[in-house]
């Protein structure tokens, strides 16, 4: 299946310098899209200057004003965005009860808040230029409890339900809110959490200590799998879904 719906419209993707978002603005500019790929500053590569319709530039999802910054740049660049992927993000391991106040405004600042900054954006100006597609990209972590990853999931689970209403709310308005939420991914926020070699392996077979089931499918995700996720999602071919929560992880939660 072909997907359409992306040639010659403006996308805008946050946390583009990292692994995930690179693949989502990769797909994006082979489907025909003109991409506003931003992230912090110090993370831009090289960019250029938006003739191939590609253009990079610093957003920092804690700040309402970068983001309308960035928005507005894109408008300019490429015409009004119609599709947005929010891929930006930080993981935080650690137990709960040993947290600093100052790491868990940092997680929930950045993933939840992040979101919330983002799709608020977005979604306005989707809204008034006749509708749009917005993808959130989540974590399998906000469905179950995790060792060590509490803050991370619990701000991940605030990013899903954040988009769910987001997208009840302007539904009338032609604008779709959706979330792909992937489990282990070959990335370096995963890779950076393996002591050694054997980590991948560790993660396929799961802990039955620290309760963590494994992947049944036997393999970590792609940074490309979750960015085939979001086109599909962001695609005139998903026209009719709104609100969704599509978890790409293989089969790790045991999701109904």
């Amino acid at each position: 299946m072909q997907l359409d719906g992306f040639h010659g419209r403006c996308a805008l993707v946050s946390g583009a310098a990292g692994g995930i978002g690179r693949a989502v603005t990769a797909a994006l500019r082979s489907a025909g899209a003109r991409v506003l790929a931003t992230d912090l500053a110090d993370a831009l590569p090289v960019g250029d200057n938006g003739s191939h319709g590609l253009l990079w530039h610093a957003m920092d999802v804690r700040d309402s004003a970068s983001v309308e910054v960035a928005l507005q740049a894109a408008e300019h660049a490429f015409g009004p965005v119609t599709l947005g992927v929010h891929a930006a993000g930080v993981l935080s391991t650690g137990p709960l009860a040993k947290m600093t106040d100052d790491e868990w405004q940092r997680v929930t600042d950045i993933n939840a808040g992040g979101t919330f900054r983002v799709t608020r954006c977005l979604g306005r100006h989707m809204a008034g230029h006749g509708g749009g597609a917005i993808v959130v990209i989540g974590s399998n972590a906000a469905g179950i409890p995790r060792q060590e990853m509490g803050a991370y999931a619990a701000s991940k689970a605030a990013s899903a339900m954040l988009t769910r209403c987001l997208g009840l709310e302007l539904a009338a308005q032609g604008v779709r809110c959706n979330i792909v939420a992937p489990g282990s991914t070959l990335t370096a926020m995963q890779t950076g959490m393996w002591a050694d070699g054997t980590g991948a392996a560790r993660v396929i077979e799961g802990d039955a200590a620290s309760f963590r089931t494994g992947i049944p499918l036997r393999k970590l995700a792609t940074p490309e799998d979750i960015a085939n996720a979001a086109l599909f999602l962001l695609s005139d071919q998903a026209g009719h879904i709104t609100m969704a929560d599509l978890y790409v992880d293989g089969g790790a939660t045991l999701r109904a």
